[in-house]
Parts: C-alpha cells; structure tokens; sequence
C-alpha cells in the first residue's frame, strides 16, 4: 500500500534547495520564508530518518543519501506534477471569486497570482474589488479579504491570514541625490499622502516623536497604489504598508530608508463562503504558502 504520509511539500521545499544549494535562494523561488524551507526540510530528513543537507555557515551541502534522493526525487516529482497539468487542463474550467480591496488586488494579489495559475491550470481566478465591508460587498463571493477581525458575516469561517507593517520607503534614485541617513533630514523631503489611508503620517510621527512641519511640501492622492506608484517615479517619500509595497521593495524600486521605525497594522483576515466548493479551499491552501514571505523591508 502507496504511504499516505508522504510529505510532498517538504520535498518541494528539498528540491528547490538542493537545484540552489541554499535555503534562501529556495524559499525565494517557493514565495517563502527561510524558516519554513528548513521546517520543511528537517521535516523530510526525520520521515527519511536521515540527513540530507550539510549545513555549514552561510552555505548547505548535500549529503551522499541527499544527492541521491534529489536524483531519483526530481523527476518522479515533475512526473506527477506533469500528470495533474495534463489532467486539469483537459478538465472543464472552474473558478473562484475573491473578494479584496482594490488596493491589495493591485500591489499583492494579482503580482502573485501567476503561481495560482501554474499550479492549478484548470481553476480560473476571479478577482472582485470593493472597497467596502465584506458585510456590505454586494456581489457573491468564495473568500474574501480584509484588515482586522470585526465586520465579518457569522455565515463565514474567518481566519487570520497575514501580519503586517507600516514602514517609510523612497526610491533609491531620489535617496542618491536627497539622502535620507536619519530624521533631521525629513523635512527637505516632500511627503505624499494617501486619502485612503490619511491617519498613516500622524500616527507615525508620534511612533517617531515627531512634530508636524509648518513648510513641508506634501502631494495627496486617492489610493495607495497611486501613491506608491509616485514614489517608485521620485515624486517624494511614502507610508507603505509592507504587503503592499511587497514587490517593489524585493525588485528594488523601493527601499526602506529607516527600516527601525515601523508600525505594526492589523493583520489581514480571510473569509471563506460556506458555499465554497474545493476550488476555494485549494485557493486558501495557496495564500497560506504565502502568508510569511513578505520581504523583510531593511
């Protein structure tokens, strides 16, 4: 009888460390932290009942037995994962409707909805935005999510999903020629500032102990995602949640010029419809893969 308890996650996790020889480059490809690629990977090495990996500092080196499992792992792997391709894709197509705020739909979700879709061929995303309650968002949904854990229907099982922070970034072209080393110098800076998030600038002053400046020039904009767009073009300096300036913070258009001063959010929850079918809990099984690899901004 196949062992059920077969990890196949863990050997995910093993496969891509063992192509990069290194945990870090392995959880950047799999849109994880560090730590979970070597859970993962400890995980395998006690169901094998034997080391894989020789961690030396700053460097991992598989063993004799790891080499030999990633030979023979590898292309069983791709094989099942070329099976369930080949059988999805001949599938009818199924969706799923997520319901976000247009903010996150724009700077998180749909820059990573790409792997979704590799991975699962025959599900279509759908993706709602609404700026309102998940109580008042009108249309049908399978998950939804938002910030915080009041507000939610009693019909949906609510669940935490991602941390997050608030942190200053710039581009690094403004930084080389208005540097940024510390706060005296927040003032020669011009500030840009988001109508949907307005209390962001005051309650970080007071985070920095800071006093409001008579003469500093500021720009105002509807949404975040206008805002970080300006910043990424030089316009000034910007409070970003990190979920939402993710990518740009891991491709270096944006830096974190103080990375010390940051202010902790509420966490985002998820709410999945008691009429979602499987399609919508593979969709959650996907944003937990997620849910800790957030870029350390700094």
């Amino acid at each position: 009888m196949a062992d059920l308890t077969l990890p196949l996650n863990a050997i995910r996790s093993f496969l891509a460390a063992a192509r990069h020889q290194s945990f870090t480059l392995a959880a950047q490809e799999l849109n994880v932290t560090h730590g979970a690629i070597s859970r993962q990977i400890k995980n395998l090495e006690n169901y094998l009942g034997m080391p894989l990996f020789e961690r030396r500092i700053r460097q991992v080196l598989l063993t004799e037995r790891g080499r030999q499992f990633f030979e023979e792992a590898s292309p069983a792997l791709e094989m099942l994962a070329g099976a369930a391709r080949r059988v999805m894709r001949d599938a009818p197509t199924r969706t799923v409707v997520i319901n976000v705020r247009p903010s996150f739909a724009v700077r998180w979700l749909i820059p990573h909805l790409s792997d979704f879709v590799e991975r699962y061929p025959g599900i279509a995303p759908q993706v709602v935005t609404s700026t309102s309650a998940v109580s008042k968002a009108g249309s049908s949904f399978d998950i939804a999510v938002r910030r915080g854990e009041t507000n939610w229907p009693e019909t949906l099982k609510v669940q935490r999903f991602m941390e997050d922070e608030l942190v200053l970034v710039a581009s690094p072209a403004l930084l080389s020629t208005q540097p940024l080393d510390d706060l005296s110098q927040l003032g020669r800076h011009t500030l840009l500032f988001s109508r949907s998030r307005r209390n962001d600038w005051e309650d970080w002053r007071r985070l920095a102990g800071l006093k409001r400046s008579r003469g500093q020039a500021m720009l105002h904009f509807d949404h975040v995602h206008f805002v970080l767009q300006a910043v990424v073009d030089g316009l000034g300096l910007a409070l970003s949640p990190i979920s939402l300036a993710d990518n740009d913070l891991r491709s270096g258009r944006l830096v974190c010029p103080l990375p010390e001063l940051r202010m902790e959010l509420a966490p985002y929850y998820l709410g999945i419809s008691p009429q979602a079918g499987a399609e919508a809990q593979l969709f959650v099984k996907w944003l937990a893969e997620y849910r800790g690899s957030l870029v350390h901004a700094g």
